[in-house]
This record gives C-alpha cells, sequence and structure tokens, in this order.
C-alpha cells in the first residue's frame, strides 16, 4: 500500500535523476523492516520479512540480537512451516498429476523447504539439475554424471545465460570450472571456445538423468561457424531487467539449419552415442 502510494507520487512528477533518487530512497526506507506485525494481533505477533540479514536495520544491531533473530528466521522459514508445506503437496501435487499423462519436473532450485526431495520422490516427480547450481552444500557444482534417474540435467534455463555467457561472468569461477569439471590444466580461455561449449553438453547428453535438455543457443554454440557472434544476444530473459524478456530469436533460418549437414550429422551421433 506505501510503496504504491509512492511509485502513484513520483509517476506524476518529472523523471529525472532527482526524483528518480528520492523514489528509490523511500523504497529503500519502506523495505528496511525486520519483522511485519500480524493483522489484528494487537503487537504481540509477527513473522519474518524475507532477506531480513540484508536490510539495514538488521546490520545495525549487535551480534547477539542478530544471532538470536537469525535462529528464529531459519526456524520460522525453514523448520515450522515445513509439515504445513508437506500436507499441502501431497494434497495438491497428486491431483495435477491424475490430470496429465505428462511427465512433471519440479524447480527445485535455490531455498526450499526440506520437505520438497522426500515429497517429490515419493510422487515420481523428476527433479531439475543444473550444473551451476548446485543443491549440495559446499560444492561450486554439480556434476551431470551423479544426477537421479528421476531427473532433468541441462546447462541453464531461459532466465539464465547461454553456456558462452556464463563463461564471461566470473573468470575466477570459471577457471575453477575448467580446471576442476573440465579436467583440463592451464589458464581457462577469455572466451567459450566451440570446444569448450561441446564439452559441456556431452557432460549432460552421459548423464544418467532421464532426460537431457538444452537452450538450441547451447546447441549451436559447439560450431563456431554456426552460433552467434553476439553471445549476449543469445540469453533469452534477465529477470532482474524488466526490459530484457523473450527477446531471442534464432539468427539461422531453417532451412539454413537443415543444410548445416556436418553439425546435424554430429549433434545425431552424440545423441544416438548417449541413447538419447
Amino acid at each position: 500500500m506505501v510503496r504504491q502510494t509512492v511509485k502513484n507520487h513520483f509517476a506524476k512528477l518529472a523523471a529525472d535523476p532527482q526524483n528518480q533518487k528520492l523514489k528509490e530512497g523511500l523504497f529503500d526506507l519502506i523495505s528496511n523492516v525486520i519483522l511485519f506485525e500480524v493483522a489484528k494481533s494487537g503487537g504481540h505477533e509477527f513473522h519474518f520479512r524475507f532477506a531480513m540479514a540484508d536490510t539495514l536495520s538488521f546490520k545495525s544491531l549487535e551480534a547477539t540480537t542478530q544471532a538470536k533473530l537469525k535462529e528464529l528466521y531459519v526456524d520460522y522459514f525453514f523448520r515450522r512451516q515445513d509439515d504445513f508445506w508437506m500436507q499441502e503437496a501431497l494434497q495438491k501435487l497428486p491431483a495435477l498429476k491424475r490430470v496429465t499423462n505428462m511427465l512433471i519436473c519440479g524447480e527445485d532450485l535455490g531455498l526450499v523447504p526440506p520437505c520438497v526431495p522426500e515429497v517429490m520422490r515419493d510422487l515420481g516427480l523428476l527433479s531439475l539439475e543444473i550444473q551451476r547450481m548446485p543443491k549440495a552444500m559446499g560444492l561450486a557444482f554439480s556434476r551431470p554424471a551423479d544426477a537421479p534417474y528421476l531427473s532433468v540435467v541441462t546447462p541453464g534455463t531461459h532466465d539464465m545465460s547461454t553456456i558462452r555467457g556464463w563463461w564471461e561472468e566470473d573468470p575466477v569461477f570459471t577457471q575453477k570450472f575448467y580446471n576442476q569439471e573440465l579436467k583440463l590444466p592451464g589458464t581457462a580461455p577469455a572466451h567459450c571456445e566451440a570446444a569448450i561449449n561441446q564439452a559441456i553438453v556431452l557432460q549432460h547428453l552421459a548423464s544418467p538423468a532421464m532426460w537431457s535438455v538444452f537452450q538450441l543457443q547451447d546447441l549451436l554454440g559447439m560450431d563456431g561457424s554456426l552460433r552467434r557472434k553476439d553471445f549476449a544476444a543469445e540469453r533469452i530473459n534477465v529477470p532482474a531487467n524488466p526490459k530484457n524478456y523473450w527477446r531471442y530469436r534464432m539468427h539461422l533460418t531453417l532451412e539454413k539449419l537443415l543444410e548445416a549437414e556436418a553439425f546435424n550429422t554430429e549433434v545425431g551421433g552424440h545423441i544416438r552415442q548417449n541413447k538419447r
């Protein structure tokens, strides 16, 4: 409500740097809270806001108070409500399965309740395994070779950069991947060469996962003559940028792609070799 009031106010003003700065500053103040009061509780019941630790209010507290709040925060989001989410899932997901003959894949990434793996396993739902988003603590990367059969492995989704784009985002991370996951010595190349792109695709094709799914851009990235020159133009969506969404268009016609016999033969051979 308050955010909308601020938004409506500045919508009537000139869109100059000063007003933009004031608007963003007010938004920061509005969101700078740790707890929300439960309606009609008389100030006796509260619940945490998500990402509490990122607020200036939290950072200004002494270490002891921060530690106690963190403990309560973890209990609130990741323990206390787990049974509730499990019961909700066991009520709704079987109904979803009954109305379709399609395989269902759950986007079990990021912060998920502890009950999620158990529920998905019991209901036979496929998990989503992304190499640069490992689920196990302490790992920099997940390995397609370790993916369970009931899963979908993919180098990235529509909300993420392609293999080529990811390669240039963090050179330190890329170097670690180059030595640790590709088992290649020396310094990683600054740009994702076709051979590196292919090696990553082949890791996924060889996975024991039921499905291995790729963005078209990642397949074309295996061929230096077919892939787009500007890797940044290959990304489909940037969630944080409302002006960058679903604008990717293949730079080749289907006729041109059909004429790429060497590429098609090679991809087909890899698919057959891995029994996909």
